[in-house]
């Protein structure tokens, strides 16, 4: 998909669900309960990308203690508005995280395979503990018992854009998240 015509980026952005000012009411609460939970202990959050480094920054903009950050990437979209069910992992952690209480930040909780491999990857390292915090919810498409031990949002069974989240690379940049437009 060629978006280089601005009106047919427009007509993939069919609503608004969630504006950038409740994103960011949600992402400061989840900071501050993230804070007061982690107090003194160390913790890394670690982010799927690429959906979720805008939540990732914002989200860590919102701490007031010190933590780290790390990094992976997985694909299941593969340029679709369905999930594959086939998930990669193509850029792992580079740390040891034995050491540390991690916190997966992630975007959105969809079918839940990409999250429920991730999880089983990261618990064989034995981190000191392991929770999940996502943005979005959509347990409506669930097909793997996995949950978020901290939610955002619950969302019905919409293919989503925006603030992080992309159809085919695109739409990322939007600072709220929209419902796509399939017909757009």
């Amino acid at each position: 998909m060629e978006l280089t015509d601005k009106s047919i980026f427009q007509n993939g952005i069919k609503r608004v669900i969630i504006s950038e000012e409740e994103l960011q009411e949600k992402i400061a609460e989840c900071g501050k309960y993230l804070s007061t939970e982690y107090e003194g202990k160390p913790l890394l959050l670690v982010s799927i990308l690429k959906g979720a480094f805008m939540f990732l920054s914002d989200l860590n903009k919102n701490m007031t203690i010190p933590c780290e950050m790390g990094f992976m990437a997985c694909k299941s979209y593969f340029d679709s508005t369905d999930s594959s069910g086939d998930v990669k992992i193509v850029y792992d952690l580079a740390q040891d995280i034995s050491r540390y209480h991690v916190v997966i930040v992630e975007d959105i909780i969809d079918t839940g395979r990409t999250l429920s491999k991730v999880v089983d990857i990261l618990k064989q390292r034995d981190p000191l503990s392991l929770k999940i915090v996502t943005l979005l919810d959509k347990p409506d498409r669930r097909v793997v018992g996995i949950k978020a031990d901290y939610s955002l949002f619950t969302i019905p069974d919409y293919f989503v854009i925006g603030y992080g989240l992309d159809y085919g690379e695109y739409y990322r940049n939007l600072p709220y998240i929209a419902e796509y437009n399939v017909e757009g």
